[in-house]
C-alpha cells in the first residue's frame, strides 16, 4: 500500500474538520474561535428546518412572521462566526493562483500584511460601530416591524459587535501564527505586524477615558456635544504617542534580556 503523503491527510482534513488541521500550532484564540464556529454549525440544520416549515406553511395560508424573523437571526449568527472560523482554520476562498507556490516565509509576510494593515483595521473599526448600534437598540427595545415577529431585535444586534471581537481575536492568534514563522513574537513586533489596528484600538480608549471624564466632570453638558471638547480632539496623536512609547519600552527590555541571557 503506498503511503499517504501529509499534505493528502490536510487537505481531506480541511474538507472534513477544518478546525482540526495545524491543531498542534493553534493558540487559545484559535481554540476560541473553533469552538465558537463548531456550535454555530448547528444553526444551519435549525435553518433547513425553519424555512422548510415555514414554506409549508405558507403553502396552506398560516404564514408566520415571526419564522421570518428567526431564519434572518439564525442566518446572520451563522454567517458572522463563520467570518471568523475561515480566518481561524484559513478556509475562506482564494483567488489568486500563486499563493500555493509561494514559500511559508512568503505566506507569512503576505498574511500579515492582509491581517495587520487591512483585515484587521476594518474588524476593530465595525466592532465600534455596531457597539454604538447595539446600545442603542437596546435603549430603544428594537423589536421587529412585524406585530408578529420575534420583538428583541436588540439581541441580535447585540451579538455583532460580540462575533467581529471574535474574529479580531482569532485575526491577532492568526497574526501570531504567522508572525511566528519569520521570527520569535515579541510585543513591538506585534506592534508593527497590526499597527494601524493597535493605533485605532489605542486612540478608541483614550477617546473613551476622556469622554467619561468630561461626562463626570460636567454633569450638564449634552453628550452629543462632548466629542467637540478641545480635550478630545488630540485623541488621535495621544494613542499614537502611546503605541510608539509602549513599542519603543518592548524592544529595549527585550534587548536588555538577550545581553542578560548572552
Amino acid at each position: 500500500m503506498s503511503e499517504i503523503s501529509t499534505d493528502t491527510i490536510d487537505h481531506v482534513t480541511k474538507i472534513s474538520d477544518p478546525g482540526e488541521r495545524n491543531r498542534e500550532s493553534h493558540l487559545w484564540g484559535d481554540r476560541l474561535m473553533v469552538l465558537l464556529g463548531n456550535i454555530a454549525a448547528w444553526l444551519f440544520p435549525i435553518l433547513m428546518v425553519a424555512i422548510v416549515a415555514q414554506v409549508f406553511m405558507r403553502k396552506f395560508g398560516f404564514n408566520q412572521a415571526w419564522l421570518d424573523d428567526a431564519q434572518w437571526w439564525i442566518y446572520g449568527t451563522a454567517l458572522l462566526t463563520g467570518f471568523g472560523y475561515a480566518i481561524t482554520t484559513n478556509s475562506h476562498v482564494r483567488v489568486d493562483i500563486l499563493h500555493e507556490n509561494y514559500s511559508p516565509k512568503k505566506k507569512a509576510r503576505i498574511e500579515l500584511v492582509a491581517l495587520g494593515w487591512c483585515l484587521m483595521p476594518f474588524l476593530v473599526l465595525m466592532a465600534d460601530i455596531l457597539t454604538h448600534y447595539a446600545y442603542a437598540s437596546i435603549i430603544a427595545r428594537e423589536g421587529s416591524d412585524s406585530p408578529n415577529g420575534l420583538h428583541g431585535l436588540y439581541l441580535l444586534k447585540s451579538i455583532m459587535p460580540l462575533l467581529f471581537i471574535a474574529a479580531i481575536i482569532a485575526s491577532f492568534a492568526a497574526l501570531y501564527r504567522n508572525l511566528s514563522v519569520l521570527r520569535k513574537p515579541a510585543l513591538w513586533s506585534l506592534f508593527i505586524a497590526a499597527f494601524p489596528t493597535v493605533w485605532f484600538i489605542a486612540e478608541r480608549v483614550i477617546y473613551y477615558i476622556l469622554w467619561w471624564v468630561v461626562r463626570l466632570s460636567n454633569s450638564e453638558i449634552a453628550d452629543r456635544r462632548i466629542s467637540r471638547e478641545p480635550l478630545l480632539e488630540p485623541t488621535m496623536w495621544y494613542g499614537l504617542a502611546i503605541v510608539i512609547i509602549i513599542a519603543i519600552a518592548s524592544f529595549v527590555l527585550g534587548k536588555r534580556r538577550q545581553s542578560e541571557a548572552a
